[in-house]
């Protein structure tokens, strides 16, 4: 396995030569659409021998997928998983479960060989986490009886292999009964095979400020939980100024204060798959970003003859473009980016990944990740 930069003049011909591969393999590993339009600047990921990956250990690595997925998006992703999370089931007040439309993702994961997670949020309708509906579900213990029934009833019948508690913006009046109710679920959960995680907002102590964070106790999750996913993106995001989704520094810190509270085997690192197109200049509240994965930038640098760089210190590419008079910078996610943070995780010794999410085709990082680690 290489990571091959392009340079000025580089042809997938040439490249091809240099390695002694096909430029077939290179054009199909990296999803290029078309080979006489490299962009100066894309990393491209070279398989040159026999696929013996570069750690021994095996990890467990998992993507988030909602239903609506394209069908060839995930079956290209899937060979490369051990746990397919479908995102997700609602509930309302009275603790019942809110129906999904599941079936295709299940039966992709059992072509594959996944073990499919069911996904639980507290989201309105209109999709926004709803913190009072997590209040009613962690107070009132009726409710929250009636929750825990409904996941084992689905998970039976749909043949789930375990549960995700993704709950966020939960009220700091709400941080120790949010630790009991992952609690109670995974002391319902176990017996019948089932396993527990928990999504974690990225938190870089104990005490951080903000309604993101102030609900959260690492160190009770933790213990609560089979095993958490820390959620190390959004630096970047919609709303904000240009920037990195997942700058390494910032995960960095997320993941040293998670290890004062969470031993490694039991911590996921969350790893995105997405970047975002920003017009310049950034004026806050109002600009708004568009999400982007990496076959678009990609494709948008191609058109534009914009050359990509990369941001040694966050571990991230990015580049600026013109379209009708108006700049607009992008940051993304590659193969560079990519292994940045699969070295995180062998350097910490987590026990593997969480992609969010699948959506976005991204071919070249699932082969990354299968050269990287062995999938448990």
């Amino acid at each position: 396995m290489e990571i091959y930069v392009v340079g000025q003049g580089d042809t997938v011909n040439s490249i091809a030569a240099e390695y002694g591969v096909t430029a077939e393999s290179i054009i199909q590993n990296n999803q290029i659409r078309n080979p006489q339009s490299l962009v100066v600047g894309q990393a491209l990921l070279i398989l040159t021998g026999q696929e013996t990956p570069l750690y021994g250990r095996a990890i467990e690595a998992g993507g988030y997928a909602y239903p609506f997925i394209q069908p060839a998006v995930l079956r290209q992703a899937a060979p490369h998983l051990n746990t397919l999370l479908n995102f997700s089931y609602g509930f309302d007040t009275e603790g019942t479960l809110l129906p999904l439309d599941d079936q295709g993702l299940l039966e992709t994961a059992a072509e594959f060989g996944l073990t499919p997670i069911l996904v639980l949020t507290p989201f309105t309708e209109e999709g926004t986490f709803n913190n009072q509906l997590v209040n009613l579900v962690v107070e009132d213990l009726q409710v929250q009886e009636q929750l825990i029934q409904n996941l084992l009833q689905v998970t039976s019948e749909k043949g789930y292999g375990g549960i995700d508690i993704d709950f966020e913006f939960i009220l700091a009046e709400d941080r120790d009964a949010y630790v009991a109710f992952v609690r109670n679920v995974r002391e319902a959960a176990n017996p019948r095979g089932l396993t527990v995680s928990v999504a974690l907002a990225p938190k870089v102590s104990a005490e951080q400020k903000g309604l993101l964070y102030e609900g959260i106790d690492y160190g009770g999750l933790g213990e609560a939980a089979d095993s958490v996913l820390l959620m190390t993106y959004e630096w970047g995001y919609k709303y904000g100024p240009p920037l990195a989704v997942a700058p390494v520094p910032s995960v960095r810190r997320v993941i040293e204060y998670a290890l004062t509270e969470i031993p490694p085997e039991k911590i996921d690192l969350g790893i995105p798959n997405y970047g975002y197109d920003w017009p310049l200049p950034f004026e806050r509240g109002i600009t708004e970003a568009e999400t982007i994965g990496n076959q678009q930038a990609l494709q948008i640098a191609s058109e534009y003859g914009a050359q990509i760089l990369y941001d040694e210190s966050a571990q991230a590419p990015y580049f600026f473009y013109q379209r009708n008079g108006v700049e607009h910078e992008v940051w993304f996610e590659d193969v560079r980016s990519l292994q940045a943070k699969l070295e995180l995780v062998e350097e910490y010794g987590f026990r593997g990944i969480g992609i969010w999410n699948l959506m976005r085709p991204f071919l070249a990082g699932w082969l990354l990740l299968s050269a990287t680690f062995p999938i448990d």
